[in-house]
This record gives structure tokens, C-alpha cells and sequence, in this order.
């Protein structure tokens, strides 16, 4: 996998981009939880992201935020992180322009940095975020979601309670022409230990199914044609064939033959 440079605002961002089969792979950016607390892009849970993306085709790619590695500056209390998100999507929309789709990817404090990037971002197809830390940061900027996806939560998460996840999915999944599937895995921690295959296989599933297509509007109709009878035959006298102007010499003496001719009035005679 190879090491790649982003040009972040606080300067370069350290990341890994895998490129998938061909130009049109859809691409996938994956972000890492909290900087503050051990949180990497070699986190496992976003390894396990990488994995289950790059298996269905797509280009992956996964970075540090500023101040973690080698990435330079230092933690932005979250604004900072949203920047570097942008940056590090810019990066990977130039480098596959011609992707299928565009997926966001994010575990604990990187959903709630992806779901964010999500609204600033229409170009996003899909988001799938593990466990969201919906009681710790403020998720109300969802007001409507744009986009459809997949939250996975475990039912032993000593972290985030499945309650408050539980009730942001049926928040969103009120909300019109997007689908959230909503899914909670028994017996997994807030770190999916001893259950990553479980959660490698679960958003396999899900980012196997492509995003669809819209179809293009139908092209616009003609003009309508305005014939105005008044207007004077577009082809010019040298191209009207010698027959339509003998007809139309006929006619033209036909027409000066039954006109009426004045009779000159009469003088008055002298008497």
C-alpha cells in the first residue's frame, strides 16, 4: 500500500491510498477516531474498514489528522479534523476522477468528523460510520441527512451506549428519500474485539451493493417552427425551377386578364 503526502491547511497530512481495479473503482475515504486518544489510521477497526472496501473494488484511502504520525500541526478540536477530511477528499477525487460513486467512512470520533464532512459535501454517495459518539458530540447538524447509509453499533459498547446511537439511526431514518440501515452486533465492545470479522463481513455486504445511477433528465424539446406566410421564398429567383416560374408567369397573366379595365369618362360637349 503505498505512502502518500496530502497538503493539509496546518500542512502535510500523512496517508495510505490503495487504488482499486480500474478508473472507474468508486473510492472510499476512512477516518480514524479521536487523536486525543489513540487514534490512528492503523487503528484496527479502520483497518478492517480498508479491508471490507478494498475486497468490493473500491480505491481506499486513509490518513493521520494533524498531529498524529507524521502529519504536521496539531489537534484542532474537531474543526481542524474537518478540514484535513476535506483536504485528504479533494486529494482523492483528483486522483480517481472518474470514480462510480463516493463513499465516507468513520469509527467513533472519525464518523462524527465524517458525518459532518458528509453535509458539506453533496458529491458524497454513502457514509458508514461505526459506533458514532452520539453521546458525546452533537450530531443535530443532521437536519435532513443527505445521504443514505450504515451505522454499526455493539450492544456492549462501554463507551457510547447503544441507546443514544439507537436513537439518532431513527432520527435520520424518518427523514425523506434516505435509507439508514441501522445494525447491532451482539457481544461487541466499542473496539469490536474478537469481532472484526463479524464487522468486516457486515460492511462488505453492504458497500458490495452499487450505488445507483440516476438516470439523464430527457433532452429539452425543439422550438416550435413559426411559419410566416408573409415572408418571401427562402430560395432566391436563380433557384426556382423553370417550371414553378412558368406556373407562376401563368398565373400572374390570368390574374391581369380578368381585371377590369377603367373606361376613360367622357368629356362634357359644348354647346
Amino acid at each position: 500500500m503505498p505512502d502518500v503526502v496530502i497538503n493539509g491547511a496546518e500542512g502535510r497530512l500523512e496517508g495510505r491510498f490503495l487504488p482499486g481495479a480500474n478508473e472507474r473503482a468508486p473510492i472510499a475515504l476512512l477516518l480514524h477516531p479521536h487523536p486525543q486518544h489513540g487514534g490512528t489510521m492503523h487503528n484496527k477497526v479502520v483497518y478492517t474498514l480498508n479491508q471490507a472496501f478494498t475486497k468490493c473494488g473500491f480505491s481506499t484511502l486513509r490518513f493521520n489528522f494533524r498531529g498524529v504520525g507524521r502529519s504536521q500541526g496539531s489537534y484542532g478540536r474537531g474543526e481542524g479534523e474537518l478540514q484535513d477530511a476535506a483536504s485528504a477528499l479533494d486529494w482523492l477525487q483528483q486522483t480517481s476522477p472518474n470514480a462510480a460513486s463516493c463513499w465516507i467512512a468513520g469509527f467513533s470520533f472519525g464518523a462524527w468528523i465524517g458525518m459532518q464532512l458528509l453535509m458539506r459535501r453533496p458529491e458524497i454517495d454513502r457514509f458508514v460510520s461505526i459506533a458514532p459518539p452520539a453521546n458525546i458530540f452533537d450530531f443535530s447538524f443532521l437536519a435532513p441527512c443527505p445521504s443514505s447509509g450504515l451505522i454499526v453499533q455493539g450492544d456492549r459498547d462501554e463507551v457510547v451506549p447503544e441507546e443514544a446511537v439507537h436513537k439518532l439511526s431513527e432520527k435520520l431514518a424518518k427523514q425523506r428519500d434516505i435509507t439508514v440501515d441501522y445494525r447491532v452486533m451482539k457481544g461487541a465492545n466499542h473496539f469490536f474485539a474478537e469481532r472484526l470479522d463479524k464487522l468486516e463481513a457486515m460492511v462488505g455486504e453492504y458497500a458490495s451493493v452499487p450505488v445507483p445511477v440516476a438516470p439523464p433528465p430527457p433532452p429539452p424539446p425543439p422550438p416550435p417552427v413559426v411559419v410566416d406566410k408573409k415572408l418571401p421564398s427562402p430560395l432566391p429567383p436563380t433557384q426556382v425551377s423553370a417550371r414553378t416560374a412558368a406556373r407562376n408567369g401563368k398565373a400572374a397573366a390570368k390574374q391581369a386578364a380578368e381585371k377590369p379595365v377603367k373606361k376613360p369618362a367622357k368629356k362634357p360637349t359644348k354647346r
